[in-house]
C-alpha cells in the first residue's frame, strides 16, 4: 500500500555506492523511494528487488516525466555523477557534462513535474584548500580541481532555481565517505574505486598487491594526506534527516557538511586496516596526486544542530570492519 504520509522519492544514481545506501535509509524508515541509475558504475543487485527501478539517464527527460508520474515523485535525492578526482583533471569535460549538465537537464524535469524537494549529492572538494583547520559552511568555496566546480555550479543552479520556483534543496557536502552497510546489504562495488579504504581492504583480501601513498611531504603530523572520513550510512541517515527538515519548512533551503570533525592521515587509515585485519599490508610511496589538499576535516555543528543527527558508526576501526565484511560478500557475489 502506498505510504501517503511521505512523498516519493526517486533516487539518482541508486545503483551506486552512496545512493545505494540511501535507498535502504529511506526504504527502512518507511518511505516509497525509486530508482533511476544508468549503470555506467552502479550495479543492480544493490537495489533491493522490491524498489521500482528504471535503467536511464538523468539526461533524458522522457524517462524522467514518465517515473514521476508513474511513482508520484514528490522528492529526489541526486547522486548520479562521476566522482574521480584525478580523472576530473585529465578530463574535465567529461565531469562538466556527467556533473553539471546533466543536473542542470534533473533540475528542470523537476521543476517541469512540480517536485518540491531537493537533496544534492555535493561534496567538502568545493571548498579546495581551505585556509582553516575545520571547515564551516560559509568557509570561502574556491575548487582547485573539475569535479570541485563541476558540484559547485550545481549547488548554484539549485540556490537560483529555488529562487524562482516553488523547490527546496539541501546540499551535503560530504567529506571521505567510507565503511559499507553494517548488514552487508550493499558497499562499495566499483572495481578500480580509488577510495583509501576500499584500496586497503581489497589489498589486505589480496585482490591487490599492495597500497600507495600518494605523498608523503604534506604539511601534516606524519607528511600524509589527512581526511574526515564518515561512515556511509550515518551519511545515508543525514539524507533521510535533511528531507525530513525540507518537509517541516518548505520555503527554506540547506547547506550543510557532513563529516563527524575528526582527520585520520593515510599512514593512520592503513595502521586501523593492519590493526582489524591483523596482517601488515604493503605501502608504496608516490608522488602527490593532481588536485588533493593536504587536509580536509569537517565543522559539521550546522547539520548536528538542525537535524537531530546521531552517528552510529563514528569510529574508524567499525568503518574498516563493514568494508571488510562488504568486500569478502562482493567476491561471493561475483563468484555467483
Amino acid at each position: 500500500m502506498p505510504n501517503t504520509s511521505k512523498p516519493s522519492v526517486l533516487v539518482t544514481g541508486g545503483a551506486g555506492y552512496i545512493g545505494s545506501h540511501a535507498v535502504l535509509a529511506l526504504a527502512d524508515a518507511g518511505w516509497d523511494v525509486a530508482v533511476i541509475d544508468n549503470l555506467t558504475t552502479g550495479f543492480r543487485f544493490a537495489v533491493p528487488e522490491h524498489v521500482p527501478f528504471y535503467e536511464g539517464d538523468i539526461e533524458d527527460a522522457e524517462l524522467l516525466a514518465r517515473i514521476f508520474e508513474e511513482q508520484s515523485i514528490g522528492a529526489i535525492m541526486h547522486f548520479a555523477g562521476s566522482i574521480v578526482v584525478p580523472e576530473s583533471v585529465e578530463d574535465p569535460l567529461k565531469y562538466y557534462h556527467n556533473n553539471t549538465v546533466k543536473s542542470r537537464a534533473l533540475i528542470e524535469a523537476a521543476v517541469s513535474a512540480g517536485v518540491a524537494h531537493f537533496i544534492f549529492s555535493s561534496t567538502a572538494a568545493t571548498y579546495g584548500m581551505p585556509d582553516t583547520d575545520a571547515v564551516r559552511e560559509d568557509t570561502p568555496q574556491r575548487p582547485i580541481n573539475p569535479y570541485g566546480w563541476s558540484k559547485l555550479m550545481t549547488e548554484q543552479m539549485l540556490t537560483d532555481t529555488s529562487a524562482a520556483h516553488a523547490m527546496n534543496f539541501c546540499a551535503l557536502r560530504y567529506f571521505n565517505v567510507a565503511g559499507a552497510d553494517p548488514e552487508a546489504r550493499t558497499g562499495q562495488s566499483t572495481a578500480g574505486a580509488t577510495h583509501l579504504i576500499k584500496v586497503a581492504v581489497e589489498a589486505a583480501l589480496g585482490k591487490r598487491s599492495h597500497v600507495s601513498v600518494f605523498g608523503t611531504d604534506y604539511d601534516t603530523p606524519d607528511g600524509t594526506g589527512v581526511r574526515d572520513y564518515i561512515h556511509v550510512s550515518d551519511l545515508a541517515n543525514a539524507h533521510v534527516l535533511a528531507l525530513e527538515a525540507l518537509l517541516e519548512q518548505p520555503q527554506r533551503s540547506l547547506m550543510m557538511n557532513c563529516g563527524y570533525g575528526r582527520g585520520f592521515s593515510v599512514v593512520e587509515v592503513l595502521d586501523a586496516v593492519d590493526r582489524v585485519t591483523n596482517m601488515k599490508i604493503e605501502r608504496r610511496t608516490e608522488g602527490r596526486r593532481a588536485g588533493d589538499p593536504g587536509q580536509l576535516i569537517s565543522d559539521s555543528s550546522l547539520l548536528r544542530s538542525t537535524v537531530p543527527w546521531q552517528p552510529q558508526h563514528a569510529d574508524i576501526d567499525t568503518i574498516i570492519r563493514h568494508a571488510l565484511a562488504w568486500e569478502r560478500k562482493l567476491s561471493e557475489i561475483r563468484k555467483a
